[in-house]
């Protein structure tokens, strides 16, 4: 068991790990091996996750998670399979730990009297700061 939040753990059979080759340097047995890590969770079909915690995922994983609600996320950073696997796996307990963060409400306000008015003369200061550098005309000489 993986445990996210007291609330939320995640069986370790949800989660699906391929491993492919990595792309960057390597030496001779870069053609040879796969150490990078291709982690797979299936978000929407989990009985952690409720609706509310996915729907907050699903705006946080962006293009990270398909259609179907899986979450891919592949890791490259280390050279060795189980640094690329903790890797992996500590990206997805964050992205989850995220997710479940409820934001707080915003609270409409307006500005003040005192500050439409600032804004308003700062306005009007700027403006005639602007019309000082036009050029001078024949109608303004008169």
């Amino acid at each position: 068991m993986i445990e996210i939040t007291p609330s939320i753990t995640l069986d370790e059979s949800e989660i699906e790990e391929h491993f492919i080759r990595a792309p960057g340097p390597g030496g001779q047995k870069v053609n040879k091996t796969e150490s990078a890590v291709q982690l797979r969770f299936d978000a929407r079909s989990s009985p952690a996750i409720s609706e509310t915690v996915f729907a907050r995922l699903k705006t946080l994983a962006g293009r990270r998670m398909t259609k179907d609600g899986i979450i891919v996320i592949t890791a490259n950073r280390f050279r060795s399979q189980d640094g690329n696997r903790e890797d992996a796996l500590e990206r997805l307990t964050s992205l989850i730990r995220q997710a479940t963060i409820t934001p707080r409400r915003r609270r409409a306000t307006k500005p003040s009297k005192a500050a439409r008015q600032r804004r308003l003369d700062g306005k009007r200061q700027r403006a005639g700061i602007k019309q000082g550098r036009r050029k001078v005309g024949r109608n303004d000489l008169d």
